[in-house]
């Protein structure tokens, strides 16, 4: 087997450092197609052998759908005869949980036998559109926001319900919040604010940019830290989308910046031009719309996404841009020209923050590669601007449009793009056979 070793001083730290703090336990990590965590728990002594050889898991992990079903025409499962990936650390992610005895974590990558990557791995799909990213000069800055419920784990019903959205009684009405702030900094996750959202049970919590692969790994691990803890807790976090139909969705915007190469300057803005933006930026964000229906595939991944979208709660509907217009699909976010950056403003609470900053990125970067133009900004609201193209209606016609769009297929590499597409449809297939009480209640009388 083609080894991966990692550098044997930094691993050689990284457990002292841990055996010294008492560790027993270390977790190895991989991101899923959902965002999921799965992993193994081995113990600490075994933890240098399998860091240097590989810790072996069935290959069709990275693959499964959202019931954990092994999916034909994945490219993973009887493609290559349900084989075992090998995980290697990114020794970056080293990482004490304080939220479990004496266990610490590590974020991985997989690997077939002879050495090559399984490239519809999330992390992989967004290291390659780094790599590109990086290959034009620039570094990518990443902060998004979460937003999630907090429900019976039995009942799946809210906590509470009125007196939200920045409410002083509400932002903290249960220890679990509390918890978790306490616990995320001591996660390495520099949490900025804290509140409650529109609905009640509903909550916000928003953390510090950081560069490359650091982002979306600080939002993985920052979602699914709060899954583990409310579990503890004895509730149910849940970043679904559109959990009730009644009250707000939860949505995951996106907000990303380029940095020049070393200097670390914005490279997006410019203090005299009419909208705040340097000629990149505006090629930037023509990219990100010109490819903005194909890559919403990625950003919405599921039906219960599309649930969210709807005009007059601050959800995008068409293809649209604009500054300071909540409605926008990209929204350019004023202040000072080292601030100043689009946010993203389509992705789901359950979107994989992997695979949707892959495609925000990719599309922005294929804008610069193609010297794109910048239309003129949507009438605000752009909700309301009927001149722009609407964004798909349903997750059929996003897949259909990612699988066309050939750039962004090159782009994130076909592999994924086969693979993540046999998976989202297999899941419509399962929802196509299912009988819902909307149907039993509308049709078994009268029928």
């Amino acid at each position: 087997m083609a080894t991966l070793t990692p550098a044997s001083a930094v691993l050689d730290d990284v457990l002292a450092d841990w055996r010294e703090r008492g560790i027993r336990n270390v977790r190895f990590e991989q991101p899923d197609m959902h965002g999921t965590s799965r992993s193994k728990l081995v113990p600490i002594d075994a933890a240098e052998g399998f860091a240097r050889e590989g810790l072996n898991m069935y290959g069709g992990t990275s693959v499964l759908d959202s019931r954990s079903d092994v999916v034909p025409g994945t490219l993973y499962n009887e493609e290559v005869g349900y084989a075992d990936q090998f995980l290697f650390p990114d020794l970056s992610t080293a990482q004490v949980i304080p939220w479990l005895d004496a266990t610490a974590r590590l974020i991985c990558d997989g690997f077939w036998s002879d050495g090559r990557p399984l490239a519809a791995a999330p992390r992989h799909v967004f290291r390659r559109v780094l790599d590109r990213c990086r290959d034009l000069g620039f570094e990518p800055l990443l902060g998004i926001e979460p937003e999630f419920y907090v429900l019976d784990p039995k009942t799946r019903a809210p906590l509470f319900s009125g007196h939200h959205i920045f409410n002083s009684t509400r932002n903290t009405w249960i220890p679990l919040i509390e918890r978790i702030v306490s616990d995320m900094r001591d996660y390495g996750i520099d949490l900025t604010t804290v509140n409650c959202e529109y609905a009640g049970s509903q909550w916000e919590i928003n953390f510090n940019p950081a560069p490359g692969m650091e982002g979306p790994d600080r939002v993985y691990s920052f979602k699914n830290a709060v899954k583990e803890i409310a579990h503890q807790e004895g509730l149910l976090a849940t970043f679904m989308s559109k959990p009730f139909a009644g009250g707000a969705g939860s949505g995951a915007h996106n907000h990303l910046s380029l940095l020049d190469v070393p200097g670390g300057n914005n490279v997006l803005a410019d203090e005299n031009d009419p909208y705040g933006l340097s000629a990149v930026g505006r090629a930037f964000i023509a990219g990100q719309l010109r490819h903005a229906r194909s890559t919403y595939a990625l950003v919405a991944p599921t039906v219960n996404c599309l649930k969210r979208r709807r005009t007059h709660t601050f959800s995008p509907t068409n293809v649209s841009w604009g500054v300071e217009d909540r409605t926008a699909l990209v929204r350019i976010k004023s202040g000072s020209p080292e601030s100043r950056h689009p946010e993203y403003r389509a992705p789901s609470g359950l979107s994989n923050p992997y695979l949707a900053t892959a495609a925000i990125l990719g599309a922005g970067i294929l804008g610069i590669i193609d010297g794109l133009e910048l239309e003129d900004p949507a009438r605000s609201p752009a909700e309301e601007d009927l001149t722009k193209p609407p964004l798909p209606t349903t997750v059929e016609e996003s897949l259909r449009l990612f699988t066309e769009d050939e750039k962004i297929v090159d782009l994130l590499g076909s592999e994924f793009v086969d693979a993540y597409v046999a998976m989202r449809r297999y899941e419509l297939g399962r929802l196509a056979d299912h009988v819902t009480d909307w149907e039993l209640d509308e049709y078994a009388e009268v029928y």
